[in-house]
C-alpha cells in the first residue's frame, strides 16, 4: 500500500481545468488548451507522498528547471511557453508555475546513468547488468561506469514503482526509431548537464527525463517535457566527497528518507500504516539541501 498520505483537494481556477495531481504537480489545461503545471511543496518518499510540506520546494524546481532548459535548448526543445501566472490564480503559485506546450507524452521514463548506485546497483550486483546491460567486474556503489549509459524505465502510477526495462522493450513499445532518438536524446543532455555540474563542483550521477511530441508544419519534433535536472529528479553528489564503495552525500531528499528508515520515526517502512509527520529540523535541512544545490548550480543567490 503506498500512494498519498491525504490527496490534496485541487484548486479551482476560473478558465483553468484541472487534469492531474502528481506526486509533486498539479496540472490544469487552460482554455487555448495549454497545459498550466504547478510545482507544489510536496515532498515523496519510498512511494508515499507526505504529509510534510518542504517551504520553497516547488519554487526551487520551477527555477531550476527553466535554468537548465536554457542551457539545453540548441540540443533539444523544451515545453515553456510562459512563466506568467494565470489570470485569478492563487498568489502563491506565483514562481513554481509554467504554461507550457501540449505533447504527446512518450510513456517511457528516459534515465541516464553516469555513476552505480539505486536500482542499477541491485542488478548489478545480481547479473552485472543494468537494464539488460552488461558491465565490467569490480563496480561498487558510486563507482563511474566507463560511459553513461540510457536505462529506460516505465512509468507507474502514484504509489507504484517505475520499473527498469531493456531497450529492446522500449524499442518495442515506441518504435525503433524513437527508441534510438529518445537514447541519443537523453544520453547528449546527460552529458551537457553532467560537465555543466562537473564544472560546479557537483557529480551528476544519474537523472531522468521524461520527453514528447509536438506537431509543427515540419512534422513531429522531439520536445523535453515536466521538469529537469533538479534533486527531485537527479542524483548530486559533492564531488570533492565522492568516494566508491559507500552511499554517497547527495543533494536531495536523503535527510526525510535517513529519518523515516529511523528507530525515531517510528515507521515500518514495509508495513501498511502511511508515513508520519516530518520533524521541523528535516523539514529544515532538506530545503537547506535543496537551496543549495540550486545556488551551487546556477551561480544565483536564492531569494
Amino acid at each position: 500500500m503506498s500512494g498519498f498520505v491525504e490527496k490534496p483537494e485541487p484548486v479551482q481556477v476560473p478558465g483553468l481545468t484541472h487534469l492531474h495531481t502528481g506526486k509533486v504537480r498539479d496540472l490544469y489545461r487552460n482554455e487555448a488548451g495549454d497545459l498550466v503545471m504547478v510545482a507544489s511543496d510536496r515532498m515523496s518518499a519510498y512511494d508515499w507522498v507526505l504529509p510534510t510540506e518542504i517551504p520553497d520546494k516547488g519554487r526551487v524546481l520551477t527555477r531550476l528547471s527553466l535554468w537548465w532548459f536554457d542551457r539545453l535548448s540548441d540540443l533539444v526543445p523544451h515545453h515553456v511557453l510562459s512563466t506568467e501566472l494565470p489570470a485569478g490564480a492563487p498568489a502563491d503559485w506565483a514562481g513554481r508555475t509554467l504554461v507550457c506546450t501540449s505533447l504527446n507524452m512518450v510513456p517511457v521514463e528516459c534515465v541516464a546513468r553516469g555513476y552505480l548506485t539505486g536500482s542499477g546497483l541491485v542488478e548489478y550486483d545480481a547479473s552485472r547488468t543494468v537494464c539488460g546491460l552488461a558491465l565490467p567486474e569490480g563496480l561498487s556503489d558510486g563507482s563511474e561506469l566507463p560511459a553513461p549509459i540510457f536505462t529506460p524505465a516505465t512509468k507507474a502510477a502514484v504509489g507504484d514503482h517505475d520499473e527498469n526495462v531493456s531497450y529492446e522493450e522500449v524499442a518495442r513499445q515506441v518504435g525503433a526509431e524513437t527508441a534510438a532518438l529518445l537514447r541519443q536524446t537523453t544520453l547528449a543532455v546527460y552529458s551537457r548537464a553532467r560537465d555543466i555540474a562537473r564544472e560546479r563542483g557537483i557529480i551528476l550521477a544519474d537523472t531522468k527525463f521524461e520527453f514528447g511530441f509536438e506537431s509543427t508544419p515540419g512534422g513531429d519534433r522531439l520536445v523535453i517535457a515536466d521538469e529537469v535536472l533538479t534533486p527531485d529528479s537527479s542524483r548530486f553528489w559533492p564531488a570533492d566527497q565522492w568516494q566508491p564503495g559507500r552511499a554517497q552525500p547527495s543533494y536531495d531528499k536523503q535527510f526525510v528518507r535517513d529519518w523515516l528508515t529511523s528507530p525515531a520515526s517510528g515507521w515500518d517502512r514495509k508495513g501498511e500504516q502511511p508515513p508520519p509527520a516530518l520533524p521541523q529540523e528535516v523539514v529544515d535541512a532538506t530545503r537547506a539541501k535543496y537551496i543549495e544545490a540550486y545556488e551551487l548550480l546556477t551561480g544565483n543567490t536564492w531569494s
